[in-house]
């Protein structure tokens, strides 16, 4: 099953003094879980790009659904054989970040 390991911008409150060691210990469980063959992608949203509206005509608006207004942080999707595992990667990435982290299964699809 393949899982996302979130969380939002606000939810890392860290002082500058810290960034790198973050940064530093968040790459590391990124390196981990590269070389234990687990890790799909990931990444951080560009706050400084805002999202855009593509219809099914293809047309577009500068704009995005209510609900998803305050999407922003980083995440990683990684493929795991249960749920305790997805928990304890997840553990290690909030322990990194220094942050909780969101855990979310995706719905198995054959063709993804």
């Amino acid at each position: 099953m393949k899982y996302l390991i979130s969380f939002p911008a606000p939810a890392m409150t860290v002082s500058a003094e810290e960034l790198l060691a973050v940064s530093e210990e968040s790459h590391n469980v990124i390196r981990e879980a590269k070389a234990a063959g687990v890790y799909v992608f990931g990444g951080g949203l560009n706050e400084s790009v805002g999202p855009v509206m593509v219809a099914a005509d293809g047309t577009t608006k500068e704009e995005t659904y209510p609900q998803t207004k305050e999407l922003s942080g980083g995440f990683c999707v990684l493929e795991l054989p249960s749920r305790d595992v997805a928990i304890h990667w997840a553990t290690k990435l909030a322990q990194a970040c220094r942050c909780s982290q969101e855990l979310r299964e995706f719905h198995f699809d054959p063709e993804s």
